[in-house]
């Protein structure tokens, strides 16, 4: 075993704790989004169950990661990119079955739990705050957290114009948005990754 990949001790213990209270937070609001967008009938806020399901698993991942070398921090993130290009492919399909077969979101709904993702999600911001440029694995999982939150805010617009207009059009649009605010994600954190793979090369 190099000393690259040998369990290493965690920088401070403030990046554990960071990690654990955002993951358990993403985990009960992907819970709920994903109930409130089945009731809901509701692209955007499957999106979001989506896009906070994941980000529960790279939280999970980083937490694993972050006490290992830079290797295991490397191929963490890779996974954390690899993994919101799938999310956005979801999201996409999912879009296309909706526009296919006729939705009829509910804005009411859509937006009591927009605003509840926004509140959850700034309070993973605050707590990761002090680890985003700790290493490539926490700079993922920062990147997954700002993702969710341009995705709630675009979503919130979404239900607002649904009980608007009455139509299923911008949640639909919302919704693509997401996926491709998701493939940007991940490509960045893929390329960064791969940067610090490169550096850390001999």
């Amino acid at each position: 075993m190099s000393d690259d990949d040998a369990p290493r001790e965690p920088r401070t213990e403030d990046e554990r704790r960071a990690l654990r209270t955002a993951l358990w937070l993403n985990v009960g609001l992907a819970a709920s989004l994903f109930a409130a967008g089945l009731l809901a009938d509701s692209s955007g806020l499957i999106a979001n169950a989506l896009d906070n399901a994941s980000d529960a698993v790279v939280y999970a991942i980083s937490l694993y990661a972050v006490t290992r070398g830079a290797r295991w921090k490397t191929r963490a993130a890779t996974l954390s990119g690899v993994m919101l290009l799938v999310l956005a492919a979801s999201v996409l399909a999912d879009v296309a079955r909706r526009f296919v077969a006729g939705a009829e979101p509910v804005g009411g709904i859509i937006i009591g739990m927009t605003v509840a993702a926004v509140i959850v999600n700034v309070a993973s911001l605050r707590v990761l705050r002090s680890t985003r440029g700790a290493d490539v694995n926490l700079r993922a999982a920062w990147t997954f957290s700002i993702n969710d939150l341009v995705s709630n805010l675009g979503v919130l617009v979404a239900g607002i114009l649904v009980m608007w207009r009455g139509s299923a059009w911008p949640d639909l649009v919302v919704g693509l948005l997401i996926a491709l605010v998701a493939a940007k994600g991940g490509i960045e954190i893929l390329a960064d990754a791969r940067r610090t793979r490169r550096a850390a090369a001999p």
